[in-house]
Formats: structure tokens, sequence, C-alpha cells
């Protein structure tokens, strides 16, 4: 359920009637009331246009947080806004190409200041009907991110015994459910090898020795929560990119975390609260001389 209450002011001292706010507000929650913008509506979808729009900074929606604005790390004009084409396409699409999944991480611990920055930048993200239901959950150390680790890997090694098993994994085919019969051909052999390696060795090729990690999740509620998290997790690739940080997605995590939920409760992660996406996060040990290429993707044209 969406939290739609009006929360919207207008200072009628200040609004001069331009009816900008009316013009891009997708509740219909404002309208005119002879020459001054006034709220009528029952329902808003806080998503700030109307306080964006207005040049006599006559609106505030008390729903929404400066906190978002207020970087840590980075200094941010909150008071400019970018029109569409006033930005280096150049320098974005740069951006895009030079991000890579980081697999070698240097032992240094990532500061809360920019895991803080990073969540911030992760929620300018849309999201679905603005539900805005994101949750970060930060592991901010090495021990933490094993604590997450050690548990992935306790499932996993269960799993791995679950699909050693011919005749478990025979007859569940047999019955139409494939799932441990693919999973025993396509990954159970690394992921054997991946724990002997831990076990043996202390060699990390889950998280890759990175010192922090954000998990991204969603909280009940929300219309498409998967790609709410999502759009905010590329948010944060590019973003860490661009601080001088690494990343990678860890999805063995988020499938462990899908069918083991002690996992999340150990996180101190309520049961009902989906994890869509794991982001190993460190300063990279690794430097590249160009950006690589990318498979063809089929692309149609309607007509």
């Amino acid at each position: 359920m969406h939290d739609r209450e009006v929360t919207t002011a207008i200072d009628p001292l200040k609004c001069t009637g331009c009816g900008l706010c009316i013009r891009v507000c997708p509740d219909r929650t404002l309208s005119m009331i002879g020459d001054l913008a006034t709220v009528t509506g029952e329902r808003c979808m806080h998503c700030g246009h109307c306080a964006a729009v207005c040049p006599a900074d006559a609106v505030r929606v008390a729903a929404l947080d400066d906190w978002s604005q207020a970087f840590e790390t980075i200094r941010v004009d909150s008071d400019h806004w970018l029109p569409p084409g006033r930005f280096d396409t150049t320098q974005l699409v740069g951006l895009m190409c030079s991000r890579r999944s980081c697999r070698n991480f240097l032992d240094a611990p990532v500061d809360a200041g920019s895991l803080k920055d990073l969540v911030k930048i992760g929620i300018t993200a849309p999201s679905g009907t603005n539900s805005q239901k994101w949750t970060f959950t930060i592991l901010p150390d090495r021990q933490t991110v094993l604590r997450l680790g050690t548990a992935v890997g306790r499932y996993f090694e269960r799993l791995n015994r679950m699909a050693e098993n011919l005749l478990l994994r025979g007859g569940l085919k047999l019955l139409g459910r494939s799932q441990l019969d693919d999973y025993y051909r396509e990954y159970s052999g690394s992921v054997r090898d991946a724990l002997v390696e831990w076990k043996a060795g202390g060699i990390d090729r889950l998280f890759h020795g990175a010192p922090a990690a954000i998990l991204v999740g969603s909280e009940p509620g929300a219309s498409c929560p998967m790609e709410d998290a999502l759009l905010a997790t590329q948010n944060i690739l590019l973003g860490a990119h661009s601080m001088g940080l690494g990343t990678c997605l860890v999805g063995f995590a988020v499938a462990a975390m899908q069918k083991d939920t002690s996992i999340k409760v150990a996180l101190d992660i309520p049961p009902g609260e989906p994890v869509y996406s794991v982001i190993a996060l460190g300063y990279p040990d690794e430097t590249y001389s160009r950006p690589a290429g990318r498979k063809k993707p089929l692309m149609r044209w309607m007509s």
C-alpha cells in the first residue's frame, strides 16, 4: 500500500499564479483557485515535481527529505537543475563504457561517507508510481562481508549435496522440476571448487576480497520492486566508478537469500523484504587500457 497522504503546501504570499506546478502534477493534487495555485486533491505521489518546477520557491512537500541531497564526499548544487541536452553525452557514455565488474580489490576500507553517498546516488533513480520503497543494507567492513559470505557458502554446500544426489535430481526432473538438475550441470562444479579454495586457502571467489557491500531490496507494497531496486543498483555502479571505487554484482548471494531467509534474518533484514542485488564494493586493484565491446543485441524496428 502506497502512502499517498497529501503533504504539499503552497505559500500564497510567494505564489505568482504561473500554473507550472499544476501542469506537471501527475496526481492532479493542485488546482488554480482564483489567481493562485491551491492544494485541492486528496492523493499525492510525492514526486516533488511541483516544488522543483516552481520559479518562486513557493511549494513544499513535507513527505520529502533534503537528506537525499546532502552529500558528504561530493559537492552538488542542489539548487541547479540540469536540463535535457545540457550534459556532455560523450562523458556520460565514457563513464558507462568504462565501468567494469571488479574481481580484485585492494585491502583498504571504504569510508562511511562514501557508502552513504552511494545510497543517495541510488535513490535518484525512478521508481514505479514513485513508490520509493527501496531498502539499502550496508555491510561497511570486511568482517560483515565475510559474515554474509559464510552464510551463503553454507547454503551452497547444502545445495551441492542435494544436487549430487542422482535419484533426487532425476526424480524432480521427471516431475517437471528441472532446476536442481540444471544447477548440477551448470554451476555445482564451479561452486564446489570455490568452496574448496575458500576452506583450503581463504580464496574468496564470492566477494573477491571486497571490504564492503550494499544490498538493495524493497519494502512491501512497491508497484515493481525488482525493477526499482535494479535501477537504483545501476546508479550505484556508475556512481561508484566515478568515485574511484570498483563494484561487482554477486548474484549467488541474491539467489541464496531468496531460498534461505535465515541469511537475511542474520543481517537484520525482515523475511518479507526481498533483496534484489548485492553489490561488492572496494578500491580496485586492476587497471584496464580500454573499454571492452559487447555482444550485438537483438534490435527490432517497428513500423
